[in-house]
């Protein structure tokens, strides 16, 4: 086991090469980027890794989708428990929250997501998952967790089992809080509806990390917005429907709907200020029967993406006026316009990113601490900030740093939610709780 180990950290040491640090063999057991004030957390996370992996494979072998996670919320917070937690289940769903007050001192909640995807697993792992499930349409689909919320999971167990048995390293009160339905963007506000900051105390902070498919042993973080704002809108454009050979006695809703797509181009190049972000994309238009039938409707489904307020909302302001302005230039009934699975933009506290910045580059080195990009993906991780909670969400690199750079020389494209999309465990956990840990206590003294 001790020859093990000496192979885990050497191998670390030679990762780091990648990045032009030169380690000797004397210093592959004792990283100049690691301080004696972490020291402890690489020791426990040497000592426990083999245990946390297989925690990872169950999560990662019995995915559920989101509003759905009954065994992954038992499996989470029977951990939880274990590790001396005070714990409550069915917050706002499948919700679980975990408490341990250790003293005076400040509230700190890292949050994870439970659920996966509807993506069937093609990574040829040998543990990969093999559930299955029927969607609304009747299709069959597999289950996977394309997102890393598998390992998000098996992180905060490894945490509450770190923190517990170290009480005397920190002061406060440590809440962990095990989120449905991410992916479906309302698991945070239901929570949140069920009284995550009333029937508990609310934190004074919020931390959470993102898995990314970049190098592995490196965190990437971003004051102020990092994800953006998410609305997905249904438009019902209405007709009048009859024979195709007769388009005169007829609305035909499929050129209103043609004239319509290409207005909503025009919100983004015309109406946004250059340098704000901001996306519309129509992903499903449906309509019609048969060659010679005009219907009576056509069914768009678009995507709407923001950072700002003020941009959100003139984004769909400005597709409710085109859509009706388009109808009423057709002489059309108005169209029925619904906003769902509405995400705010996840904005990262400046205060407290700078300050996890610098504990994380303390604790693994600053040349392995990036900056991170702004993406137009969601994070309803956001709501715990809106809610009032100085919040920062971090990303962990999960590709091991050979197997990245063979795929972008092939030209690969590597990305989350994809059914070949795996992380490279054995290199992605450490880095995870080893950061995850050192921000907490940094907090939490």
């Amino acid at each position: 086991m001790r020859m093990f180990f000496r192979v885990v950290r050497l191998t670390v040491c030679i990762g780091l090469t990648a990045f032009g640090i030169s380690v000797s063999a004397e210093e592959a057991n004792e990283p100049k980027t690691q301080p004696e004030g972490t020291l402890w957390i690489q020791k426990w996370i040497d000592s426990n890794l083999s245990m946390v992996v297989e925690d990872y494979w169950w999560l990662h072998e019995n995915p559920e989708l989101s509003y759905q996670e009954v065994e992954t919320a038992k499996y989470v917070a029977a951990a939880w428990k274990k590790a001396g937690f005070e714990v409550t289940t069915g917050v706002g769903g499948h919700g679980v929250v975990a408490v341990l007050a250790n003293g005076s001192g400040p509230t700190l909640m890292l949050r994870t997501d439970l659920d996966a995807l509807p993506v069937s697993e093609v990574t040829g792992l040998p543990r990969a998952s093999t559930k299955k499930t029927t969607l609304p349409s009747g299709a069959s689909a597999g289950i996977m967790h394309a997102c890393g919320h598998d390992v998000h999971m098996t992180n905060l167990i490894a945490i509450s089992r770190l923190m517990a048995a170290n009480k005397e390293r920190w002061r406060g009160t440590l809440m962990l809080v095990g989120q449905p339905a991410e992916e479906r963007g309302g698991g945070a506000q239901k929570m949140i509806d069920d009284g995550l900051f009333t029937k508990f105390k609310k934190p004074d902070f919020a931390l959470a990390l993102h898995c990314e498919a970049t190098k592995a042993t490196t965190v990437a973080l971003r004051e102020g917005y990092m994800m953006a704002n998410v609305d997905s809108v249904d438009i019902v454009v209405k007709g009048r429907g009859g024979h195709g050979a007769a388009p005169n006695t007829t609305i035909d809703p499929i050129v209103q709907a043609a004239e319509l797509v290409m207005s909503l181009q025009t919100i983004v190049s015309r109406e946004v200020k250059p340098t704000e972000p901001a996306v519309i994309t129509v992903g499903a238009i449906h309509a019609g029967t048969k060659h010679n039938i005009i219907g009576d409707r056509c069914d768009l489904q678009l995507t709407v993406r923001s950072y700002s307020p003020e941009v959100r909302k003139l984004l769909i302001d400005s597709i409710h006026r085109k859509a009706k302005a388009i109808a009423a230039a057709y002489g059309a009934d108005e169209p029925v316009i619904t906003l769902s699975d509405g995400t705010p933009a996840l904005f990262n506290n400046v205060e407290l990113n700078k300050r996890l910045r610098k504990t994380l580059e303390t604790a693994i080195g600053k040349d392995r601490v990036g900056e991170a990009d702004q993406v137009m993906g969601g994070e309803d991780f956001s709501q715990y900030g809106i809610a009032g909670v100085p919040c920062v969400m971090y990303r962990v690199g999960t590709i091991e740093s050979d197997r990245f750079d063979a795929m972008q020389r092939r030209g690969q494209t590597i990305s989350l939610h994809a059914p070949d999309y795996y992380p490279d465990i054995d290199k992605t956990l450490p880095t995870a709780i080893l950061t995850m840990a050192a921000g907490a206590v940094e907090i939490l003294r």
